[in-house]
């Protein structure tokens, strides 16, 4: 059963992936692009890890 903090985490998690997809559509520097793809992929781990451990 996933509760309201676990949900939040999820849209919070959600929303920071959205962000950053956004944020590569737009003119970064090749560090800045580093950086955001970086966080990107840590976003996608830890919304791919809080759904599979609160089987959603």
């Amino acid at each position: 059963m996933i509760d309201d903090q676990q949900l939040a985490r999820l849209r919070a998690h959600r929303s920071n992936i959205q962000r950053y997809r956004n944020l590569l559509q737009t003119s970064l520097t090749e560090l800045e692009r580093q950086f955001v793809e970086r966080r990107l992929t840590e976003e996608q781990s830890n919304l791919e890890s809080l759904a599979t451990s609160t089987r959603i």
